[in-house]
């Protein structure tokens, strides 16, 4: 049953702190989940009250006593409605996904941007394995999704080339707008391709890769904010690990002799290790994940 979003008193909440309180109370009430760039109510709703607001979203704090125009409290009423009556992830409502400070643009055709590897990307391009950033001439990003994650490498290697690739179409176009409005069309490629079967034939520096990873059991019992997603870019088999290992099956051939390969697998490093036990892989932690991306060498691979 989809949950049912309570009138907003409009004339009662006056300030930013009634709208961000109501908020909570509301979405806490229609049992909403989260992860799509917030874990809990309470960041969830400053989030779509900033948004709302066209306000930073870093902090909600310097805004909370500011007084509200009629028509800037229908609008957060409205958003909030939305949230609670659709389910559908906070970014999508906003038709925007943030990445370490990064902003991106989403919608339904592709899954809310949240990887781990783009917090690598931006906050020390990838150190443990990439010793000179100015080095790398050339990357390759499978899965490119909304192609968040082929802009954070352009930005993290200056002198790189980027391919991107997805084998939907609808996540391509949307590639595409985030692509063009960072200016980055003349170093960043796209293709239509599965995994690596419909790329031009190069090999490369460094393979980044957010495959899809989620097993089916656990896509089955997906929330709504979830669901609401494409079913493509979650389902990874029954382990989670099928496109996983066409990737490390596929790799060899398409790193360059001292190229690296990067792969964000979520739950499912036991499984991996289990599949693969003799490849060493090395778990890149970061401030919000552990043992959820891991790196290969390409000799490693071979």
């Amino acid at each position: 049953m989809t949950a049912k979003s309570p009138h907003a008193p409009i004339e009662e909440l006056v300030s930013v702190r009634d709208w961000l309180r109501y908020a909570v109370t509301s979405m806490t009430r229609a049992g909403l989940s989260y992860g799509h760039g917030t874990t809990n109510a309470v960041d969830e709703a400053a989030y779509l009250i900033l948004a709302t607001l066209d306000l930073p979203i870093d902090d909600i704090n310097p805004w909370l006593d500011c007084r509200l125009t009629l028509a800037e409290r229908e609008s957060i009423d409205a958003v909030i409605a939305k949230r609670i009556e659709t389910r559908k992830p906070a970014a999508y409502i906003t038709n925007s996904a943030y990445i370490q400070g990064h902003k991106f643009y989403v919608d339904e055709r592709v899954i809310v941007p949240r990887s781990f590897i783009g917090e690598l990307l931006v906050q020390d391009q990838l150190a443990a394995i990439v010793p000179d950033p100015l080095a790398v001439q050339r990357v390759l990003d499978l899965c490119t999704g909304s192609g968040c994650l082929a802009i954070l490498a352009a930005e993290a290697f200056p002198n790189a080339r980027v391919d991107a690739s997805d084998i939907s179409a609808d996540a391509l176009a949307v590639a595409k707008r985030n692509i063009d409005a960072y200016g980055l069309d003349k170093r960043v490629r796209l293709f239509k391709a599965d995994l690596f079967e419909g790329l031009p034939a190069a090999t490369y520096d460094l393979i980044i890769s957010n495959p899809p990873y989620v097993t089916a059991e656990a896509v089955a019992a997906f929330p709504p904010e979830y669901q609401a997603e494409p079913t493509l870019a979650h389902l990874g088999g029954e382990d989670g690990m099928d496109l996983v290992r066409k990737i490390l099956d596929g790799a060899p051939d398409r790193l360059s002799p001292a190229g690296s390969l990067i792969v964000e697998i979520g739950a499912g490093q036991d499984a991996l290790e289990a599949s693969r036990p003799g490849l060493p892989f090395l778990w890149l932690d970061s401030e919000t994940s552990q043992g959820e991306v891991f790196a290969l060498l390409a000799n490693d691979l071979k």
